[in-house]
């Protein structure tokens, strides 16, 4: 099937509200980045507060339009607003011809991973980086017929269905491991049952990270060794999208940690720093670059899934977040050094394995381990929409 397509700026320019008729003291709905969650483009709060409150770097929208984040736009921030309000300048306010373009249809073009890595590769700026709005204008968007774009629209909407009401059974779980953990072992901070500290350099057998082959992106390849980076880990969850591959004799030249099932990943440097996973052997062969950090436990003596609970408990968390903003550096980052000398309490190793089965069996009831999550099936459906083969 042949489909037309025309250009962002053609079809969805940007044109924010011109008439509204309001007074300083009226009641606003204000929208800023912050309050829109990542991928999903929900608003995480409305908040509204009198007119005269704004800022000048706002504009007008209305449930005509798509708002479009132009800042970090690997963050994916694409918002359906139900109603009038007023967004940063960061949001830009899409507005789709009706007679050629279905706005659920391009927000959900532009939440897609295709468009989402292509659009990362046009950004400008090292700290804020933005999109770079002429390059966007000029991006062709695919053009079904209407009743195509309904078509595909009603599809994604109950695949997405899916997909939120299986990441609600895993907030469930993580809500109820977090209450299972602190009964057993406390806060691992405060330490209210009186463990034995030790240091995480005595009670490993391996911490270290890796590098980025020379060329980066153009030097990873389509198959082979996996290289994980800090886009993959996150808390208790490994993200398959976006992970790259490298050859034997590259990962030979990067580390020598090669990754084994049950290591515990941290990530030690950027906007994610801190947060962690276990290693799973779908994965394997794998590498991890300079962001990641590999922590192997010592058997019998720390459990991995005991260790990552540890990490991402909030208390311990806050400790690790503090960590790595006190050097006074301009990038959040932990060293390798602070990371063996963090120290944590250190259960009995039968209470840990009894948790790690406990844990085991929360995600085996999900029907598919956590760190896997099917984000991967609604974008391949997503990517089948997109160029003709739904």
């Amino acid at each position: 099937m042949s489909w037309t397509s025309d250009a962002m700026g053609i079809v969805c320019p940007a044109k924010p509200l011109k008439k509204v008729t309001v007074v300083p003291s009226d009641n606003v709905w204000q929208l800023n980045l912050d309050q829109v969650e990542s991928n999903s483009g929900n608003v995480l709060a409305k908040v509204r507060a009198p007119y005269s409150d704004a800022g000048n770097s706002t504009h007008w929208f209305d449930a005509r339009h798509v708002l479009y984040s132009k800042l970090r736009p690997y963050l994916n921030k694409v918002v359906l607003p139900d109603e009038q309000g007023l967004a940063t300048t960061e949001l830009v306010p899409l507005l789709p011809d009706q007679k050629r373009l279905d706005r659920k249809y391009l927000a959900y073009y532009l939440r897609s991973n295709e468009f989402v890595n292509w659009v990362n590769g046009q950004v400008a700026g090292a700290k804020m980086p933005r999109v770079s709005m002429k390059v966007f204008w000029e991006h062709e968007i695919p053009l079904p017929p209407l009743p195509e774009q309904n078509r595909l629209v009603a599809i994604l909407d109950k695949a997405d269905a899916i997909r939120r009401k299986r990441q609600h059974a895993i907030q469930l779980a993580d809500q109820f491991l977090r209450a299972v953990f602190l009964d057993m072992f406390g806060d691992p901070v405060t330490n209210p049952k009186g463990w034995e500290v030790k240091t995480l350099k005595d009670i490993t057998s391996k911490i270290g990270s890796g590098a980025t082959p020379r060329g980066g992106k153009e030097a990873y390849h389509e198959e082979g060794v996996s290289l994980i980076r800090s886009l993959n880990v996150h808390d208790d969850l490994f993200l398959l999208k976006n992970l790259a591959f490298i050859n034997d004799d590259q990962a030979s030249k990067l580390s020598n940690v090669a990754v084994e099932e049950q290591d515990v990943l941290l990530n030690i440097t950027g906007a994610s720093v801190c947060r962690c996973c276990i290693v799973y052997h779908k994965i394997l062969p794998a590498r991890v670059n300079q962001h990641v950090c590999v922590i192997r436990t010592n058997k019998g003596i720390l459990n991995s899934e005991y260790l990552l609970h540890t990490l991402i408990s909030s208390s311990y968390k806050r400790k690790l977040l503090n960590l790595a903003t006190s050097g006074g550096a301009t990038r959040e980052a932990l060293t390798k050094l602070q990371v063996k000398q963090l120290e944590l309490p250190v259960p009995p190793f039968d209470l840990q394995e009894e948790f790690s089965k406990i844990n085991k069996a929360v995600k085996s009831s999900l029907g598919k381990m956590k760190c896997f999550s099917n984000e991967t099936f609604f974008e391949s459906l997503s990517q089948k929409a997109f160029s003709g083969d739904l």
